[in-house]
């Protein structure tokens, strides 16, 4: 991999992370349609998709700092007792929106990557994934009123229903990020809170799959032996380009509520169907 591809795919995963358009079908499609001769599955990759992930986590660790830190001193009995409940209740939804991910991750990711993570299949479910995100859109149009549920609101009913939507992320070309906003959305929050309950879960998601990458990677032995220079770099700019774009959206689904999710899904669509065309003829 060269530099230039690496920092490509740095940018790359620093907005598809975060934006609903599925960074693993982005990963999957654009090498392929430039040609890149890219071995994910070999050792010097591992490295660099480790500091990929963790530049990543840090940028919206840093981004949601307060809130962490609110939810933090709350649940260690710091401030009034309404905020330590509420702190403790979020927190509480957060540890099981994380659940289906950590457990049907661990039986089915590797299977399901493998099954569909080709770059026209990836192109035909980043097709879907528009349609499931102007769908949600149209769903929740039925029911605009009550669009306005706080995050502190919702009960461990939404929290497993929104974690069980977010492991749809799993097929490459349908977003984590997407598929987790719009489960909020049916639950009855804006898309504002939602997309806030989405980067919130992806914290501990993230820096869990960081983790697990770590493990593999020092039982492949394959730390001392990368470059590491290329993978930091790209850390950086994926962490640098994952700020920007929280910062973006949280300001966008602010004051884009009534179709918020629509400029998402024709692109997927647009861009799934031309990739597919693409890599099919």
């Amino acid at each position: 991999m060269t530099t230039l591809q690496a920092l490509i795919i740095a940018i790359l995963q620093g907005v598809t992370e975060l934006f609903p358009v599925s960074s693993l079908g982005h990963a999957v499609i654009i090498p392929a349609i430039l040609h890149w001769s890219i071995d994910q599955r070999s050792p010097a990759f591992l490295p660099f998709l480790v500091t990929l992930h963790l530049g990543t986590a840090i940028a919206l660790l840093a981004y949601f700092w307060r809130d962490w830190y609110e939810l933090a001193r709350g649940a260690l009995g710091q401030g009034d007792p309404a905020m330590q409940r509420e702190s403790r209740h979020i927190l509480w939804l957060i540890i099981l929106a994380t659940l289906p991910a950590v457990v049907l991750g661990f039986l089915f990711e590797s299977f399901l990557r493998r099954l569909f993570g080709t770059p026209e299949i990836a192109a035909i479910f980043l097709v879907v994934n528009g349609i499931m995100l102007l769908a949600g859109e149209k769903l929740r149009g039925r029911s605009v009123s009550a669009n306005h549920r706080p995050i502190a609101t919702l009960d461990w009913r939404d929290a497993l229903v929104i974690g069980l939507w977010q492991c749809l992320a799993f097929i490459p070309g349908i977003s984590r990020s997407g598929a987790a906003i719009i489960g909020g959305i049916l639950r009855g929050i804006d898309h504002q809170g939602a997309a806030r309950f989405s980067f919130l879960i992806a914290t501990p998601i993230i820096f869990a799959a960081t983790a697990d990458q770590m493990l593999h990677l020092h039982k492949a032995g394959a730390a001392a032996s990368s470059n590491w220079a290329p993978a930091i770099l790209a850390a950086v700019v994926a962490g640098i380009t994952a700020l920007a774009s929280t910062a973006f959206l949280m300001r966008y689904f602010r004051s884009h509520e009534d179709w918020a999710m629509s400029p998402f899904a024709i692109y997927c669509i647009l861009f799934g169907a031309a990739s597919f065309a693409f890599l099919y003829l």
